[in-house]
């Protein structure tokens, strides 16, 4: 428990709050939960089992060191003293090569995987285009009378300016460059599962068996939980409905024991402009936002893979995107359409709870 020891205090001071929720237990081990609103723009929740409150206390404070530690380097709006992140090196984007963490370097590597994998629908490069929809975004929902759309001419000339492979990595050097200087980096679509994904690693290491995190609803679980007679079962996890407006909040319940869910949808971010709705999900292929789905979910056992094929996924046509999740081993898929109905992959139905 060494690893565990240190830094409460920071935990506690980043709105904290921490319940035990059974008596059930694994051996002397009881459930808590514990929860926090400051990283990545979200809520986050741990749920797990430990012999104690104050054993709990160590491991979510180690999750929540590991996500805060992601959190500032994978941040491209603001700096952090003492830490070059993908600001920095989107603000030396043609002026010199940026010293970096190797979490990061593991990040743009694992996202340029992805990026063949996708067919380049995750493109880390994709920054100077994602950032103008960002700003016109930001600005309608400011003033909303006001709300514009970015200028599609000037939507295509920084269209010119996202070749991943100007984005050079040393790994020996440990430096990142982007070669061309009007190219940015926006991790988006895949940081918060990456982090997520190391945490929960991170914490079983230290020896935290049974557990479930979730970050703004990017959730992984690993091991298993207790039911109300003490039998240990699988953790459940909901898909949520789309249709803010019906009564039946959740799609389906989930036996996710060892697996991810992740889901990108319309119906949270988005502004409108003319009496039309523009969500963030920008595809690569038009540079505006996509209209096949109304949400997309992914489960599948890590959560950084989760999360870039749920944006990859939702930018494709149906039968793209099934024949892709149909190919990954592990993988499965939820697709809502526009008229609420549904489509699911070959192994969806045997995970859903009885």
């Amino acid at each position: 428990m060494d690893k565990l020891k240190g830094k409460i205090t920071a935990f506690l001071l980043g709105m904290m709050m921490i319940s035990m929720l059974s008596a059930c237990s694994f051996g002397a081990q009881k459930r808590y939960e514990s929860s926090f609103l400051e990283l990545f723009d979200t809520a986050s929740v741990i749920v797990g089992y430990a012999k104690n409150e104050e054993e709990f206390t160590e491991y979510s404070q180690m999750i929540y060191d590991e996500l805060k530690l992601y959190n500032d380097l994978y941040d491209i709006y603001n700096d952090y003293e003492g830490i070059n992140n993908i600001k920095t090196i989107n603000d030396n984007a043609g002026i010199k090569p940026v010293r970096v963490d190797r979490r990061i370097i593991d990040l743009l590597l694992f996202s340029r995987e992805l990026y063949e994998k996708t067919d380049g629908e995750i493109n880390v490069a994709f920054g100077s285009v994602l950032s103008l929809w960002h700003d016109h975004r930001s600005a309608g929902l400011d003033a909303p009378e006001k709300a514009t759309l970015p200028d599609y001419e000037e939507l295509k000339k920084r269209n010119q300016h996202i070749d991943i492979d100007d984005m050079i990595i040393d790994e020996e050097a440990s430096t990142v460059y982007l070669k061309d200087p009007e190219m940015s980096l926006d991790v988006g679509a895949i940081a918060k599962g990456y982090a997520v994904e190391r945490a929960a690693l991170f914490a079983q290491e230290a020896g935290f068996e049974n557990g479930m995190i979730s970050v703004g609803g990017n959730v992984r679980t690993f091991g298993n939980k207790l039911d109300d007679n003490g039998k240990e079962i699988p953790w459940s996890v909901g898909i949520q409905n789309p249709d803010l407006s019906s009564d039946e909040k959740t799609l389906y319940v989930l036996n996710l024991s060892g697996y991810s869910l992740v889901t990108s949808g319309i119906y949270e971010r988005y502004y409108v402009v003319d009496g039309k709705q523009y969500h963030h999900i920008i595809d690569p292929k038009t540079l505006m936002p996509t209209e096949y789905f109304v949400s997309v979910s992914i489960i599948c056992p890590d959560s950084g893979m989760a999360d870039a094929l749920s944006t990859a996924v939702f930018n494709m046509p149906y039968e793209e995107g099934s024949k892709l999740i149909e190919g990954l081993d592990g993988a499965e898929a939820l697709w809502v359409f526009p008229d609420q109905s549904m489509k699911y992959s070959s192994g969806f139905q045997a995970m859903i709870k009885d």
